[in-house]
């Protein structure tokens, strides 16, 4: 006999707001409920999701790739509903007015450079050689991205990531 499983896929939403929460507040970083509670169903956060960073679109941007989290991987996905690497750092950016290339190695050439130890949330992060991976510096030595085929959009830190190849800000 095989078991049929009713309930959802997903952890448990308790679960999941209690370790974004204990994420956010380790990263320094004040969310509201909207981001802090489960996966937005739409495109862009409610305007009074709050993250510090240093410009209004690095704001803007951040807080609609965090609103995307939970949200699966596909290759080539760039949004609403699933997300690569650079889908999902196109699809914040563009939430906030700004265009970025389709993908990761060609968005490692758009902006200013950061070092490493200046990093701001909202700036690109990249990784390996040739850059084949991009996300979004959170702040506390954490980032938003879309990992890998059978993930999800989530946050990890910078350093699980291996090679740091460099960080660029957009905004």
């Amino acid at each position: 006999m095989t078991a049929v499983r009713t309930s959802s896929t997903r952890p448990s939403l308790g679960l999941a707001r209690r370790a974004l929460v204990a994420l956010t507040l380790g990263a320094g970083m004040t969310l509201t409920s909207v981001v802090a509670t489960a996966p937005a169903a739409s495109a862009a956060p409610a305007a009074s999701a709050a993250v510090t960073a240093p410009s209004h679109a690095a704001k803007v941007a951040l807080n609609t790739a965090l609103a995307q989290q939970g949200k699966p991987y596909a290759w080539g996905g760039s949004g609403p509903n699933s997300f690569d690497c650079s889908g999902l750092t196109s699809f914040a950016y563009k939430s906030a007015g700004i265009s970025l290339p389709r993908t990761s190695k060609a968005q490692a050439g758009v902006g200013a450079p950061v070092a490493r130890n200046a990093l701001q949330p909202g700036d690109l992060v990249f990784f390996y050689s040739p850059v084949s991976h991009v996300g979004i510096y959170i702040g506390g030595g954490k980032m938003v991205h879309a990992p890998t085929s059978g993930s999800v959009v989530k946050t990890v830190s910078v350093d699980a990531m291996g090679h740091f190849a460099g960080a660029r800000r957009p905004a």
